[in-house]
């Protein structure tokens, strides 16, 4: 039976000290994304350098992280990178102006690190948001779980992925 998620903009607003993202999908295919990206696919630059096309995610960065909330993303890329991985890295610029950070590790760097199945979002290093996707990278819903050992299984993994990825300065692609 599904369970009922509140949205991302609530559970950033109920965070005091940390919100990270791990992402280890090489393509998402998200609806509210399509767009964007099939500009930036045809040579618009804009899609992903103008904010004000993702003003309501810069906005919500900017009033979590501004509340002194730790907010970091990493993401598992494989080598060399995706089209659409091509797509975020353009506009991950963005995100980190509005102070979210984000590093990128390759993929082949990541074999001994145990991982989830999932990408997933920690808040406060407690609660953890599962995102699933089809095999064609569309979302399949959300679930959430406060048990302390899968919190524990994704913080540590997140950790050494973290550890081991390059800040998004320094990741070229």
């Amino acid at each position: 039976m599904p369970q009922s998620v509140p949205s991302f903009v609530e559970l950033l607003r109920g965070c005091e000290k940390s919100a990270v993202h791990l992402e280890m999908r090489d393509s998402y295919s998200v609806a509210n994304e399509r767009a964007q990206f099939d500009a930036w696919r045809a040579g618009s630059d804009a899609s992903r350098t103008d904010p004000q096309l993702r003003q309501a995610w810069l906005d919500i960065v900017q009033e979590t992280t501004g509340r002194g909330v730790e907010m970091r993303r990493a993401r598992i890329v494989s080598e060399p990178v995706s089209e659409y991985i091509q797509y975020e890295h353009a506009g991950t610029q963005l995100n980190i102006d509005a102070g979210e950070q984000v590093r990128w590790l390759p993929r082949r760097q990541a074999s001994d690190i145990a991982l989830p199945g999932n990408d997933f979002w920690i808040y406060d290093g407690q609660l953890v948001k599962f995102n699933h996707f089809t095999g064609s990278g569309s979302s399949a819903g959300q679930e959430m779980t406060h048990d302390p050992a899968v919190a524990r299984l994704c913080l540590t993994a997140f950790e050494a992925v973290w550890e081991r990825a390059v800040p998004h300065a320094q990741f070229a692609i």
